[in-house]
């Protein structure tokens, strides 16, 4: 095997390691709960690119599919039913965004991380709660207004995710600086 390809398969591995690890640890802040799970998945695209990182987050969420108890709330096929599954398949698709953008001509900066980290914020706003507003709305019944799931899904979450995208963006910046990342 080539050295590339097994950096690129360790720091793979690692990443669907820290997402699932990300998505277990709880942190309280007021009536939210919230997981690391997003910081992993923006590291994931900013560090692996969009197609490895994209592909971490395909592989920890076809863990969790099959059975293993690697998300949030447990694992197994019924998850694509639960309201939040559609922030896995955000995730994939931010992972794939923000990686591809950072990658692009020109330094690869803090600006130029937390842009991508900010267009992915908004692609997980977007999948994730039009997938919890369907599925809790047409196959739970929710009786709970677009609106009302804006506020608690958007409004409530934006200042800890824009501090999430921050972090990472700092994180990516001395990651980068030391080599730490797939060329």
């Amino acid at each position: 095997m080539q050295t590339r390809n097994l950096r690129e398969l360790v720091l793979s591995s690692l990443f669907v390691a820290l997402i699932a690890i990300g998505a277990i640890i709880r942190i309280p802040l007021g009536s939210t709960v919230y997981t690391l799970q997003f910081l992993a998945t923006l590291l994931a695209g900013a560090l692996l690119g969009g197609r490895l990182g994209a592909l971490a987050v395909l592989t920890y969420t076809v863990m969790g599919l099959v059975g293993l108890p690697v998300f949030a709330s447990g694992g197994g096929p019924s998850y694509i039913l639960q309201p939040t599954f559609g922030y896995l398949v955000a995730f994939m698709l931010q992972a794939y965004v923000g990686g591809t953008y950072i990658r692009r001509s020109g330094p690869i900066t803090f600006k130029k991380q937390l842009t991508a980290h900010l267009i992915g914020l908004v692609i997980v706003y977007t999948v994730g709660i039009a997938y919890f507003y369907a599925v809790s709305r047409y196959l739970l019944q929710s009786t709970m207004t677009f609106g009302v799931m804006l506020w608690y899904c958007a409004v409530l979450q934006i200042v800890p995710d824009l501090v999430i995208c921050a972090v990472a963006a700092l994180i990516g910046e001395r990651a980068y600086r030391i080599g730490l990342w797939i060329k």
